[in-house]
C-alpha cells in the first residue's frame, strides 16, 4: 500500500482578506473545501493541515483533518515558500511519530473548487510514471507566453520573454503555430517525498500535467475574487467536491411557482413597534417591478409566513402577490406540499426563497432552493443558491431576474 499524505498549508495572517481560510465561502469555511477534496479521493491514506493558527487548527479539525502540531511563526510569514512549511511537516511527522508517507499532495485552499476526480487522477499519474518527480495541475494559458516582453525601464527598450526554435520572431507569429502554453494553478501538486529529501524541490526535474478544466480556474486573493467565485459554485453548474457532499441543482428550466418567505426575504428581519404594539417593518420598493414579467411567462407568486401580521397582509395586498399566513409550528415542509397538491404543481418546477431555519424543511420540497446573502449559516449550507443581495434590500429583485433569465433562455 502507497502511504499518500495530503497537506493542506493554511496560515493565519493572511492580509488581502483577514482570516481568509476560515472565512465562510458559499457556506463553508474556505479551508473546508480543500480538506474535503483530501478526505473524499479513495487514495489519501491521512489528511493534514498545517498552520501557526489555532483557531485555524480548530475549524480544521472541526471539518475532518488531523492538525498535530502548529507551525512555527517563521515559517508563516508573507514571503515564506512552499518548500520548508512541507520539509518541517515531514520532518515533525518522521520525527515525532515514526511516519513516512511515499506521496505529498498539496491542496492550497485559495482554489477550492475542484473536481471531484480530481486528487485520484494526479495521483494515478504520478503512479503510472515511474520517471515522474510531480504532477502539477494546470489550464491552457489565456494569454500566449511567445507574444510577451519583459523591460527594465520605461525608457529600456522590450526584450522578448520567449523564444521558440525554428520561429525566429514567435511575438510576430499567427498565434495558430505557437506552440500551446499552460498555466499551473493552485488545485494541486502531488510530489514524491523523495524529490522533497533529495532534491530540494516540491517539483523536481520531471513534471507531468494534470490538465484541468479551465471553468475551474480559482485564485482566491482579494474580496472581489471571493463574491465572484462563490457566484461560480452556485450558477456554474460544475461537478465539484463540496464539503457536505452535495450536488446543487441549476435552476430549473420550466418555473410554475415562485415561493417566498416575507420575514428576512421581503424585510431585513428587522421590525419596529409602537406603543400601541402596532409592527411596521421596511420593504425593498424594487422588489416587485419584475413581478409582471413572471405572472405574463406563467409564474405563480406565493407568500408563506408562519405568522399571521397585517403587515404581510397588506404588503402582499399592495403588491399583488398570494399569500398564505399563521401556519404558526406546522411544518413548512407539509404546508407547502399541500399548495403543490392544490395548485397541481410539479415540485421540481418551483423555486423557493427563504432566510430562516423554519425554511429548511421547503428547501427538500422545492426544485431550486434560494437563500438570501444574510440567511443563516444552516440555509446557506442548504441553499442551491445564494444571493447576493441581503433581505429586504433587492434579494426578492435578484431572484426574479434570474429566474426570468432561465426561463427566457
Amino acid at each position: 500500500m502507497t502511504h499518500i499524505l495530503a497537506l493542506i498549508p493554511a496560515r493565519g495572517g493572511s492580509k488581502g482578506i483577514p482570516r481568509k481560510n476560515i472565512k465562510p465561502f458559499a457556506g463553508f469555511p474556505l479551508i473546508a473545501w480543500s480538506i474535503a477534496a483530501g478526505l473524499q479521493a479513495k487514495s489519501v491514506s491521512r489528511v493534514i493541515v498545517t498552520t501557526d493558527d489555532e483557531e485555524i487548527a480548530m475549524v480544521a479539525r472541526q471539518w475532518g483533518a488531523e492538525v498535530p502540531f502548529l507551525r512555527p511563526p517563521e515559517l508563516a510569514q508573507d514571503r515564506t515558500p512552499d518548500l520548508p512549511v512541507f520539509t518541517h511537516a515531514l520532518k515533525w511527522l518522521e520525527e515525532i511519530e515514526g511516519y513516512k508517507p511515499e506521496i505529498v499532495v498539496q491542496l492550497r485552499p485559495t482554489s477550492p473548487i475542484r473536481p471531484s476526480d480530481m486528487v485520484d487522477s494526479a495521483v494515478r499519474i504520478l503512479l503510472e510514471h515511474t520517471d515522474a518527480d510531480s504532477v502539477r495541475g494546470v489550464v491552457p494559458a489565456a494569454q500566449n507566453p511567445f507574444k510577451m516582453w519583459r523591460f527594465h525601464g520605461y525608457d529600456k527598450p522590450m526584450i522578448p520573454l520567449l523564444k521558440v526554435e525554428g520561429i525566429a520572431e514567435p511575438y510576430n507569429a499567427p498565434r495558430q503555430i505557437l506552440p500551446p502554453a499552460y498555466w499551473q494553478t493552485g488545485h494541486i501538486d502531488v510530489t514524491r517525498i523523495t524529490t522533497i529529501t533529495r532534491k530540494n524541490s516540491l517539483t523536481g526535474n520531471v513534471v507531468y500535467p494534470l490538465v484541468i478544466d479551465p471553468r475551474y480556474t480559482v485564485d482566491i486573493d482579494t474580496p472581489a475574487d471571493w463574491s465572484k467565485y462563490e457566484a461560480l459554485v452556485y450558477a456554474g453548474g460544475l461537478e465539484m467536491v463540496t464539503p457536505d457532499r452535495r450536488h446543487r441543482r441549476p435552476a430549473p428550466k420550466q418555473v410554475d411557482l415562485m415561493i417566498f418567505d416575507f420575514d428576512g426575504v421581503f424585510t431585513d428581519n428587522r421590525v419596529w413597534t409602537d406603543q400601541d404594539g402596532r409592527e411596521s417593518v421596511a420593504a425593498s420598493r424594487s422588489d416587485s417591478i419584475r413581478f409582471r414579467e413572471l405572472r405574463a411567462k406563467g409564474v405563480e407568486l406565493l407568500i408563506l409566513s408562519s405568522e399571521p401580521n397585517p403587515v404581510v397582509t397588506a404588503r402582499a395586498k399592495k403588491i399583488g402577490v398570494e399569500v398564505i399566513q399563521g401556519i404558526g409550528l406546522q411544518d413548512k415542509g407539509r404546508v407547502m406540499r399541500e399548495v403543490l397538491e392544490q395548485k397541481k404543481v410539479k415540485a421540481e418546477n418551483v423555486v423557493y426563497v427563504g432566510n430562516d431555519l423554519n425554511d429548511l424543511p421547503c428547501f427538500e420540497v422545492a426544485g431550486w432552493a434560494v437563500a438570501v446573502a444574510d440567511a443563516y449559516p444552516e440555509v446557506i449550507q442548504a441553499a442551491d443558491y445564494v444571493l447576493t443581495r441581503r433581505g429586504g434590500q433587492g434579494a426578492v429583485r435578484e431572484v426574479c431576474e434570474l429566474v426570468l433569465k432561465q426561463i427566457s433562455a
